[in-house]
């Protein structure tokens, strides 16, 4: 399978030979990776890719994974009503 097809983060389409290309040529952390590609920044907010970034991105810059996670994730948000967030009725309520 080709790095341009292996696809890291499903959410954001990202594949491995965007990583990679990153990577080298701005020799950056995961944390710069994900902020320049996307990648752990969609619907699931990272829960399904960040641990292999991590690894990606150890493994290429020749550095161990260390303990402290570097990438941070999010819940899923939907977007609510001003009335629903301040208690007034709810989305499947009629005003």
């Amino acid at each position: 399978m080709s790095d341009e097809k292996t696809i890291i983060c499903r959410c954001e389409e990202v594949s491995l030979k965007t990583i990679s290309e990153t990577v080298y040529q701005y020799n950056c952390s995961s944390r710069e990776v994900k902020l320049r590609t996307r990648a752990a920044m969609g619907y699931c907010g990272g829960r399904t890719c960040r641990h292999v970034i991590d690894t990606i991105v150890a493994d290429l810059n020749q550095k161990a994974v260390t303990d402290e996670i570097q990438l941070s994730y999010r819940p899923p948000v939907r977007p609510i009503t001003f009335g629903a967030l301040g208690g007034g009725y709810h989305d499947n309520e009629s005003c």
